[in-house]
């Protein structure tokens, strides 16, 4: 097997247990990424699995071309439309992952099922005409196909291009992996694309100027990305995508009035807002969506990970109505919308996220969120005096820790020391897992953890003396 994301070969062979997962040893581990920012509701839910079962058992595919669909389409189509209200969205177009519906942003158009007021694209990077539903892994490619099928359907056709976040994490097919701004997802592949465009990473401790306050350093930004689009044409700028909170780029969350000010910007030039809420939806933050807890209002949403806790592949996007109802014109006149995948709105898919959603409602995973963060976060952040932590940041249930040689955010580790991989590897020994990238380490445990959980999750609570941060500052001290 050729591992995602992998330097080398290892093998591992895991089973979960509700917030833990245990090897082919039978060593317990703490999953405090669940999974990949996915399994939001631990790896061993029983009603996710009875609904896979009994949907398999009672229609195990069918497609949702040519005006054909199945119900657990249509019903989990209407779910989400009915539970995402920070601004009124019209369709859904059903993809396999988050990449493929930010693609589809990009590329794709939406046509109007018959009797319903919905949208949905299948799975694989195929072109097929009369979709009308929206599936998880089409997500970024989605994005851009819709965006310029919109534009091209109101005589805008120079309307190309897509602005993105240094650091941002949107996924790795061609046309998402250029939105992304990791230097990874980049080098060797010929990326990024020509027609994205990167601004500003928010990050206010790394960037912020000497005596910068957060909303200063805001108004700074806006005012960057206001000069990008004017320098590239804003008749050229077609869409700008974020996530509400940086995920896979470190955790950042938006400094103070970020959000305000840039959607401000994009609204003055006409260009259209995609938020990537892949990794922040379904309570999180301690709001069902991102887009809730920061105000935003976009025209075009990612769904992805969380909307079937992992169990089966998914994503959506959603789209406004003005957009559909532009979309469901041109495609009229075309004689078809031409996009989708042969497993766009899978019914076994939409059946566990149907479920999901359930799950989350009843058991109102927001409020629950909202009570343990406080414990998730400040436990985290108990060793933030450390010399060689940098910065501690998160919101709700996702957190991250950058390690800084002597706090000076200018003045990181060697790379060549591995901080961030030594600290991982300190953590999976005493029984945790977390993500590691570069100095940084991050958390995005399920959402149904425990207080008692919670206090395990916490490097600083797990060990005292033999905690691994005290460890790592223990090995840096030696070097």
């Amino acid at each position: 097997m050729l591992a995602p994301f992998t330097a080398g070969w290892q093998s591992n062979d895991v089973h979960p247990l509700g917030s833990y997962v245990y090897d082919i040893n039978g060593n317990k581990y703490l999953d405090s990424l669940a999974g990949l920012w996915c399994t939001a509701l631990g790896g061993s839910e029983p009603r996710l699995v009875k609904a896979a079962t009994d949907q398999l058992n009672k229609l195990p595919f069918y497609h949702s071309f040519w005006n054909r669909t199945t119900k657990p389409t249509l019903d989990l189509a209407d779910d989400l439309l009915s539970m995402f209200t920070a601004s009124k969205m019209g369709k859904a177009f059903f993809t396999n992952s988050g990449s493929e519906a930010n693609d589809s942003h990009t590329l794709c158009s939406l046509r109007r099922v018959a009797t319903m007021n919905t949208i949905y694209v299948a799975l694989t990077v195929i072109w097929h005409s009369h979709l009308q539903r929206i599936t998880k892994n089409c997500f970024t490619f989605c994005h851009v196909k819709l965006v310029w099928y919109y534009n091209n359907a109101l005589g805008r056709p120079n309307k190309k291009k897509f602005i993105a976040r240094s650091k941002a994490y949107h996924g790795s097919t061609l046309i998402s992996a250029s939105l992304t701004g990791l230097p990874a997802l980049h080098q060797k592949f010929d990326l990024p694309a020509p027609f994205v465009l990167h601004t500003d990473c928010p990050h206010y401790w790394r960037f912020h100027l000497p005596g910068e306050t957060e909303e200063e350093f805001a108004t700074r930004l806006a005012k960057n990305l206001e000069d990008l689009i004017l320098k590239e044409g804003p008749e050229t700028i077609a869409a700008f995508i974020a996530e509400p909170v940086m995920g896979a780029g470190g955790v950042i969350p938006p400094p103070k009035t970020y959000f305000d000010k840039v959607q401000a910007v994009v609204k003055k030039y006409d260009i259209l807002f995609i938020v990537d809420e892949v990794i922040t939806a379904f309570g999180r933050l301690g709001t069902m969506f991102g887009s809730d807890m920061y105000n935003i209002k976009p025209d075009l949403v990612t769904l992805a990970k969380a909307l079937s806790s992992a169990y089966v592949p998914i994503g959506a996007t959603l789209v406004s109505p003005e957009i559909a109802a532009v979309v469901d014109s041109q495609s009229n006149k075309l004689g078809s919308f031409a996009h989708g995948f042969t497993y766009s709105g899978h019914p076994v898919a939409c059946a566990v996220a149907i479920e999901a959603l359930k799950i989350y409602r009843e058991r109102n995973i927001p409020d629950h969120v909202k009570q343990i963060a406080p414990r998730f976060q400040e436990g985290t952040k108990a060793f933030a005096g450390s010399p060689i932590v940098g910065e501690i940041r998160g919101v709700g249930l996702i957190l991250g820790t950058e390690f800084a040689n002597n706090k000076s955010r200018d003045d990181p580790f060697p790379a060549e020391w591995g901080v961030g991989a030594i600290f991982g590897q300190e953590c999976q020994k005493r029984g945790m897992l977390v993500r590691v990238a570069g100095d940084s380490i991050m958390m995005s445990p399920p959402l149904t953890m425990t207080p008692g959980e919670v206090d395990e999750n916490n490097p600083s609570l797990s060990g005292g003396n033999n905690a691994p941060e005290r460890t790592l500052f223990l090995m840096c001290e030696q070097w």
